[in-house]
């Protein structure tokens, strides 16, 4: 077997983020469904800039979150993602790296610019994504180093970048030569709006064992299966899933497989600042968790952890250093 370099791998979208404070009126205005991610063109992501107030950049990305938090953890960590070689993936390339993740996927030399999500963060913290996905999904399987995923102990799929049909051929591709390897690929959902769009795919993802471990959040376990009723959405994803984390917000999460299921409360915060990038960090915990053999019930007290500190700032990065705050937790402590 390739020996072991990185612990997690993530391919996703390669975005950076444009964050603004809005009023619930904005959305409504704008007719935007609170708490969604619409894709959007150029053209409506330059009008949506011109309306909105003062903003923030900040390099994002779902899993390039959650590879900068599995990095901010004390894990090594890989990302694959395309970015155009214009000034915004010069930035994120410089962001992601200066955060401790591995990138070298080659930047586009022509076609669409990088990357960019219009995050527009309403007074109780929750975020409406407004995403222009430009050069980032034009991810090729050529764009997936083999040995890079031979060498990365868990594999991260972006749900988000299954719209592309060739990024799809990468995530076969990648998952292919991950578990040819012996390793694990992981699948995160993304938004419930996606698995509306691709709930079949998906789920013949999970069944026929082409991923491991499901990331979800309540509204997408629910949407994956049709149902308003929670419980049956879980019942259906142990029988589908070999294993499968589901949060639930101020609920907490679960680690859910055929044989049990793992409840953990949220960790408390103090105020909700910015919900932007929350369910990517508690990913983040739980596969560092994951990575350093913790138990479930403890890699979700990780996630849980990890996604309170991003959830009281803005953005969906970490500002502090995650490693540090998982010691102080009882977490981690020096391998």
């Amino acid at each position: 077997m390739t020996s072991l370099r990185f612990d997690v791998l993530g391919l996703g979208n390669a975005i950076v983020d444009v964050l603004a404070r809005v009023e619930d009126d904005f959305l409504v205005k704008e007719g935007l469904a609170k708490g969604s991610m619409a894709l959007i063109d150029e053209a409506r992501a330059s009008e949506l800039y011109g309306k909105i107030g003062q903003t923030i950049l900040i390099s994002g990305g779902s899993a390039a979150n959650t590879l900068a938090g599995v990095a901010s953890l004390g894990g090594k960590a890989a990302f694959i993602g395309k970015v155009r070689n214009d000034d915004l993936g010069k930035s994120f390339a410089h962001d992601i790296r200066a955060a401790g993740v591995h990138f070298e996927t080659a930047a586009a030399t022509d076609g669409p610019i990088t990357a960019s999500s219009t995050i527009l963060i309403t007074p109780d913290g929750e975020r409406t994504m407004n995403t222009f996905l430009g050069a980032s999904q034009h991810l090729k399987p050529s764009d997936v180093d083999a040995d890079l995923v031979r060498s990365s102990g868990t594999i991260y799929l972006e749900g988000y970048l299954w719209d592309p049909p060739e990024a799809k051929e990468a995530f076969r591709r990648t998952s292919d030569i991950a578990h040819e390897a012996g390793r694990l690929v992981a699948l995160t959902l993304s938004d419930s709006f996606c698995v509306g769009r691709y709930r079949e795919e998906f789920l013949d993802l999970i069944r026929s064992g082409k991923v491991d471990l499901v990331f979800a959040n309540e509204h997408e376990a629910k949407a994956l299966y049709e149902t308003a009723d929670f419980d049956s959405a879980i019942s259906a994803l142990r029988n589908d899933a070999r294993s499968a984390v589901v949060t639930r917000s101020e609920k907490g999460g679960l680690f859910v497989t055929r044989e049990e299921t793992v409840a953990v409360p949220a960790q408390p915060i103090d105020k909700l600042v910015d919900a932007t990038g929350a369910g990517d960090l508690y990913a983040a915990g739980v596969l560092a968790g994951f990575a350093r053999g913790l138990e479930a019930a403890e890699s979700l007290r990780l996630g849980a952890l990890a996604a309170a500190e991003v959830l009281s700032h803005i953005g969906a990065r970490p500002q502090v250093k995650l490693a540090n705050l998982a010691a102080e937790n009882g977490f981690l402590q020096p391998a």
